[in-house]
């Protein structure tokens, strides 16, 4: 099963860039490695471009900027983390099944470690906590298992104060995302991208001006659209079917996008949050059992 890599979603994401980004794209994907290594001179004289567009394609496919593309590069071709990807067969034993399911999901989170584009994680940190200051709506969309990453997202946020919403029926995400407005965010969570219900409600998101932040597969019909609108693409790419009956290890990639998201925008709201969750702390504390040690 072909694996997305950094340079499979660079490939994904030609369409979407400037002609001049497209020839440094191209580039990357001839000598990925010699990429890596070259000054940026030399990049942008083999690209036909300047030294600011080679810089301005690091930018738009995720990264930092030049450096923090290369840093990732290289940790691409001189496969610094190998994936295995070890299925399960019929005849396995309870041992095989945790070795494997657990290989599979460790392998997975530290490639994503390595691949994640940390600019496009910042602006989605900052659309979100700009949301929050502003007294605007947060929603998460998803459906089937995506639907309760939304919701364990929607517990996490609430929590900041933050005024948030997790919506898995189709019908009331239409309603909810016709509703928003500039200082809104919608954050949509799909396994395949392929939705037609998800991929109609981003479209609602963007004639209204909010901000669109998707969670999903590179080079899929949603990360298009979020790319091609200058939106927020945070990737979640795995070796996993899209088709498969109950996903794992694409789930606990969202839920672990979804910490990182909010840890950031728990640290950006800072200290004016410490007194609301120790109130909640001390609330829930009185919801607990006394055990009775004595007894």
């Amino acid at each position: 099963m072909e694996l997305f890599t950094m340079l499979d979603r660079i490939r994904a994401s030609i369409p979407a860039l400037p002609p001049a980004e497209q020839r440094v794209a191209k580039l990357v994907l001839q000598d990925p490695r010699g990429f890596a290594s070259m000054p940026v001179g030399d990049l942008a004289e083999r690209a036909h471009v300047s030294k600011p567009t080679v810089v301005r394609f690091c930018r738009s496919v995720g990264y930092d900027g030049l450096a923090d593309f290369k840093l990732k590069l290289a940790g691409v071709v001189n496969e610094g983390v190998p994936f295995v990807h070890r299925a399960v067969d019929e005849d396995d034993k309870p041992s095989d099944i945790i070795v494997k399911v657990i290989d599979n999901a460790v392998s997975a989170l530290l490639k994503y470690r390595n691949d994640a584009a940390s600019h496009a994680f910042e602006r989605a940190m900052a659309a979100m906590t700009t949301s929050g200051q502003q007294h605007g709506r947060v929603e998460f969309y998803g459906v089937g298992n995506s639907g309760f990453v939304a919701q364990d997202a929607q517990l996490k946020l609430f929590r900041l104060g933050v005024n948030s919403v997790a919506l898995s029926d189709g019908h009331v995400q239409v309603m909810s995302a016709t509703m928003l407005g500039e200082k809104d965010c919608a954050i949509i969570i799909s396994n395949s991208g392929r939705s037609r219900d998800l991929i109609d409600v981003a479209e609602i998101v963007l004639k209204k001006g909010a901000t669109l932040i998707a969670i999903t597969a590179s080079g899929s019909p949603l990360a298009r659209l979020t790319l091609e609108s200058g939106q927020i693409l945070l990737a979640a790419d795995h070796p996993e079917d899209h088709e498969r009956y109950s996903p794992m290890v694409s789930r606990m990639l969202h839920l672990m996008i979804i910490d990182i998201l909010t840890t950031g925008v728990a640290l950006r709201l800072g200290q004016e949050m410490r007194p609301v969750l120790q109130d909640i702390k001390r609330n829930l504390r009185t919801r607990r059992y006394v055990s009775n040690a004595g007894a």
